[in-house]
Parts: structure tokens; C-alpha cells; sequence
């Protein structure tokens, strides 16, 4: 990568970068492997902005049938299908993915290779060896930030997720899925269910608005008094609004026929805000959906789990903790990501990794492990590891 003569400069969804005549890198999309996730890292609308840029694009063979992106569609966007990941790891500068790298990925990234994808390190020490040791330039699309504050690039996921939560919480109150036998909105006559949403970001919202729109008895816990007050004004009284405490959440978890954990502290792990104690003591059948399992989950008996074995049983009360929850939809999701990542994917392949982190204070964020560094200090804090700044390795 070099920087030449500057020919046009735009700005994409609140992201500048300048276009150089000399500087196309190759970028690569291998086809995501975690259990049951059928994402897709670039779109062909996505490989086509990419190449317009200057750049070529490798994909891997059938990377998005499985959602209908066809090869045939990644070839008229002008991209090279290539047959095995292990040749797009090797020859690409940047890897270009949806999920963490699984270990066989992260054997074959390289020193000084740029990984764009989701991380959520925190709670996965292993995976943060791994990207040490390769010398890795990882950018994690779930500490980037945006101008407006918030995650922009989480954003997408954590609403399809909020939205997912209840369809899935709802199924698994029936009887046949082990739950208490409870229809979410309930008949004539009969009460509804009480949903119980911890956390009041992207994902409880989501989710609330999805039980009120069921019809279910919904509580939202919050420690932002604001976003209460902001959640009441819209709602009213449809929903009910609690200040977190432990002793709230106690009350309303006890209380509760469906759990939903959306917590976040980005980058860092999950608090345990609900506890085994509090777990035993619920109705049986009860259903928890742990959103926040990405980052090590909020209920102290929560393991993540696959979309092939979504749940699991602990003192009579079913735990959904699915950690890649919108690859169940994944048509869906793979364009409201890419609505999201591309227009820093195009940044990073334009100027560099350091140029594009040298202009974007919000791109500079997503740096989470860089040559051997820890440059996300939540992710060192909690793993032990020595934090370096990601603006001493910038010059």
C-alpha cells in the first residue's frame, strides 16, 4: 500500500476518505464456518463498490448461496471466486468476514494482514492468543464508533438480535420446546405473558417492541434514568419502566414467564446481573435469551450455545444463548451489516489501515489486537494482557 496522486475524495454514511491512484489492495472473503452461520463478509453490491474503488475482490466458492447470493451474482460484481479459504488467506491483504475467525483461521492470517470482522474477545481468551500470535492487524466491527456516539457497526446486528429475541423466547415457552406452555400475548381472558428485558440500548428496545407488539406484559430495566423517561414518553403506559438495582432485577426476574439479557459495556465482558440463586428461585419453564453471550453473557448460569442446540435446562428454566443469533437470519442480516461495515472497508482499502485509523478517531476504535498488541484496553483489562494505545502504533 502507498498513497498516490489524490483524484476524488467523498464521504459515505458519515465517513470521509480520499481515493489514490496507486494504492488497490486485494481483499479477501473466505466462507464463514462457525455452526450454522450462513452470513456472508461483502454483498455483491459491496464487492462492486470495493472494485469501483480500484481494489479485487476474492471470494470464496458458494461463500452466499446458502442465502441466495449466488456465485454468479459475485462474478458480475467482478469478483475472483476462489475454491479454498486457505488460498484467499494467503494471498489476501485484507480478510473481509462476519464472525470471529475459528482456530483453523486464525493459523493461516499473517503478520501485518488486516481482519475485519466481529471479535468480542473479552470473554474468549483463547481466540485473543491466536490473533496475538498471528501479528494480525484486527479490527473489530463491535467497538467502532460513530459520530453520533453509539456502535454503528453493532447496531444492525443488535436490532435484528432484540427483534429475534422474543421470536425465540416466545417459541420456547411452549410446552413441546420445554417452557411453561404460555402464549406471549394471551387470549380474552386469559393474561398475557411477562417479558422481563434487562438493558435498554438496541437490543432491548428491539425487544420491546416486539413483546408490546405481542401483547405481552413487558418491563424494561435500565440504569439510565434518561432512556426510561425517553422509553415512557413513547410507550406510556404499555410498558412498565424500572431503575436497575439488584433488587429490582430480583423482583422482575422472579416475576417473569421470558427474560431477555441486552446488556453491553463495549468491548468489555458482560456483568452477571442475574444470578444462579435468582435462576434456581424462577418459575419453571421460565425462558432466559441471553443477547449479551457475545460478550460472556449477564446471567451467571449462562454457556453459549448453537443454532443446531440452541438451549439448555438449569433448575427447570430454559436458557437460549445462541452466540451468533441473526445468522438464523442471514439474508437478512448479511445486507444490514453491510449497510454498516462497507463504507470503512472501502476507507481501509483506499488509504491503509494506519491513514484510514489517522483519520477516523471512530475507525481507530475497532482496533482491538495489532501486530502482537492489545490495543483495546476493556479487552486487556479483562484478559490480562498489557494495553497499548492505538495511536503510538499510527506513526
Amino acid at each position: 500500500m502507498h498513497e498516490a496522486t489524490i483524484f476524488w475524495n467523498f464521504a459515505h454514511n458519515g465517513v470521509s476518505f480520499t481515493k489514490t491512484g496507486d494504492s488497490a489492495m486485494l481483499i479477501g472473503v473466505p466462507k464463514e464456518i462457525k455452526n450454522n452461520e450462513f452470513r456472508v463478509g461483502l454483498t455483491p453490491a459491496s464487492v462492486r463498490e470495493l472494485i469501483a474503488n480500484g481494489h479485487q475482490v476474492l471470494v470464496q466458492t458458494n461463500a452466499g448461496t446458502a442465502i441466495g447470493l449466488d456465485d454468479v451474482h459475485y462474478q458480475a460484481a467482478g469478483a475472483e471466486l476462489v475454491a479454498a479459504a486457505a488460498d484467499i488467506f494467503a494471498r489476501a491483504e485484507m480478510i473481509v468476514k462476519v464472525k470471529e475467525p475459528q482456530p483453523v483461521e486464525c493459523a493461516m492470517l499473517r503478520a501485518g494482514q488486516i481482519l475485519y470482522t466481529y471479535l468480542h474477545l473479552a470473554p474468549d481468551p483463547e481466540q485473543t492468543a491466536a490473533l496475538v500470535k498471528s501479528g494480525a492487524v484486527c479490527i473489530a466491527y463491535e467497538t467502532i464508533t460513530g459520530p453520533g456516539g453509539g456502535l454503528p457497526l453493532l447496531a444492525p446486528m443488535s436490532e435484528v438480535a432484540g427483534r429475534m429475541a422474543i421470536q425465540a423466547g416466545a417459541t420456547h415457552l411452549e410446552k413441546e420446546h420445554g417452557g411453561r406452555g404460555l402464549l406471549l400475548g394471551g387470549v380474552p381472558g386469559v393474561a398475557p405473558a411477562h417479558v422481563v428485558i434487562i438493558g435498554a440500548g438496541v437490543v432491548g428496545t428491539n425487544a420491546m417492541q416486539m413483546a408490546v407488539g405481542l401483547g405481552a406484559r413487558t418491563t424494561v430495566i435500565d440504569k439510565s434514568m434518561d432512556r426510561l423517561r425517553q422509553l415512557d414518553l413513547v410507550f406510556g403506559n404499555r410498558i412498565s419502566t424500572v431503575y436497575s438495582t439488584a433488587t429490582s432485577i430480583e423482583e422482575a426476574v422472579l416475576d417473569a414467564d421470558l427474560v431477555i439479557g441486552g446488556v453491553l459495556i463495549p468491548g468489555a465482558a458482560a456483568p452477571k446481573l442475574v444470578t444462579r440463586d435468582m435462576i434456581s428461585r424462577m418459575k419453571k419453564g421460565a425462558v432466559i435469551v441471553d443477547v449479551a453471550i457475545d460478550q460472556g453473557g449477564c446471567f451467571e448460569t449462562s454457556h453459549a450455545t448453537t443454532h443446531a442446540e440452541p438451549t439448555y435446562v438449569v433448575d427447570g428454566v430454559v436458557h437460549y444463548c445462541v452466540a451468533n443469533m441473526p445468522g438464523a437470519v442471514a439474508r437478512t442480516s448479511t445486507f444490514a451489516l453491510n449497510n454498516a461495515t462497507i463504507a470503512h472497508a472501502v476507507a481501509l482499502a483506499n488509504k491503509g489501515w494506519k491513514a484510514a485509523m489517522r483519520d477516523n478517531a471512530h475507525l481507530r476504535n475497532g482496533l482491538n489486537v495489532c501486530e502482537g498488541k492489545l490495543t483495546y484496553e476493556a479487552v486487556a483489562r479483562d484478559l490480562g494482557y498489557t494495553y497499548v494505545a492505538a495511536d503510538s502504533l499510527l506513526a
